[in-house]
């Protein structure tokens, strides 16, 4: 395609080349033609310089419509990176809000309880399936040590089973190697909590006898030196009721949802009294 430039050049000089032929018939035709040949000269001329002038301001608007297309084309470019911008900040509200809510729960969680809480946030958690465990960034020099309860405001996590003076590393009760010894807290039976690594937990040495139905709630006892009484634990979710041994068997949900977990809270001082929350699961 030939520049602007090279179009505008090349009119020019046409025009200046037939400019002179119609000079020249004037001048011919003035002298010796007559007015006849002058009307035959211009109509064989005067296309010639409508096509000449047609094309030049055709590519004068392709050229303004070509810039202007840059200049959209630009806009549209800031307007996206300001989209992109707002996009952004308005995520980074959301997270604050979401954080704010969590923080809340924390602060209402220590105003519920005479204890020492400190919270801490997860760093990471383990990749396999055979141990449920994470990483805290609080550690011996916050004054969390091995056997440490692990809590939220919805019930229990776990303990501490490791501890640097910087980082913990906490078992959840979902580990096949944990277990809690547990009240049912309408009937106040004892039973021992164990983790099944599915994100649930099954009731252990509940006689076949004793008074469990689907929804009842579970709290700690306090009997197993780890856990204060009266924490929140979980709801009885499934009883299979056909066994043929002295126990039944009893599968219930977690009230903390493990997957989801960002921060803790770590009991500093368990205390061997009654540790409840206004409502249990919630």
């Amino acid at each position: 395609m030939f520049s602007k430039k090279t179009i505008v050049i090349a009119g020019t000089i046409g025009l200046i080349t037939l400019n002179i032929v119609v000079f020249s018939f004037h001048l011919l035709l003035t002298s010796s033609i007559g007015d006849s040949a002058t009307r035959t000269a211009f109509f064989f001329i005067s296309p010639v310089q409508e096509l000449i002038h047609s094309t030049l301001n055709f590519t004068g608007d392709v050229w303004r419509h070509y810039f202007n297309l840059i200049s959209v084309s630009h806009q549209n470019e800031q307007l996206k990176c300001e989209v992109k911008k707002l996009t952004q900040e308005n995520l980074f509200c959301a997270e604050l809000d979401i954080a704010n809510k969590r923080l809340r729960k924390y602060v209402e969680l220590k105003d519920q309880t005479p204890m020492k809480l400190i919270a801490a946030e997860v760093i990471a958690k383990d990749p396999s399936h055979w141990y449920q465990t994470l990483i805290v960034n609080k550690g011996k020099s916050s004054g969390i040590d091995v056997n440490c309860p692990v809590i939220l405001s919805a019930g229990v996590v776990g303990f501490v089973v490791a501890a640097s003076p910087e980082y913990a590393k906490v078992l959840l009760i979902i580990d096949h190697n944990s277990s809690l010894d547990a009240l049912i807290q309408r009937t106040r039976e004892r039973c021992m909590v164990e983790g099944m690594n599915q994100n649930m937990l099954k009731l252990n040495y509940v006689l076949r006898q004793m008074d469990v139905e689907i929804g009842d709630t579970v709290i700690s006892s306090g009997f197993d030196g780890i856990y204060p009484k009266g924490l929140p634990v979980g709801r009885v979710a499934k009883i299979v009721h056909e066994t043929s041994g002295l126990f039944k068997e009893i599968e219930m949900e977690p009230f903390v949802d493990f997957s989801k977990i960002e921060e803790v809270m770590i009991i500093l001082n368990p205390m061997e009294q009654d540790f409840t929350f206004e409502s249990c699961g919630s």
